[in-house]
């Protein structure tokens, strides 16, 4: 399993990221990418961070793993939940910790 990190995504903002949804293949863009405050813990494996990605549908997604592919960042499922609507669709976060 890959350990995934905000340098994994910090360049690829406003890139398409592919989710496999039940009905088919679905894009989502990353919109914001950053760093989360948090003390260094010893043994811990990666800085947290949060991410944003928006998807233009008017269907809500509901909260939950989803498998998540991106040609610079590869395969990985994702927990996204949705935390925001705007007229273009809704907004989903994804935090690392």
């Amino acid at each position: 399993m890959q350990i995934l990190t905000l340098e994994h995504f910090a360049g690829r903002i406003n890139e398409t990221f592919t989710v496999d949804l039940d009905h088919g293949k679905s894009p989502f863009v990353l919109v914001e990418a950053r760093p989360l405050p948090a003390a260094a813990v010893p043994g811990m494996v990666r800085a947290p961070f949060s991410l944003l990605f928006h998807h233009s549908s008017a269907l809500l997604f509901p909260q939950r793993i989803y498998q998540m592919e991106n040609p610079g960042v590869g395969d990985f499922g994702i927990f996204l939940v949705p935390v925001a609507r705007n007229q273009d669709g809704f907004i989903y976060q994804a935090i690392f910790n």
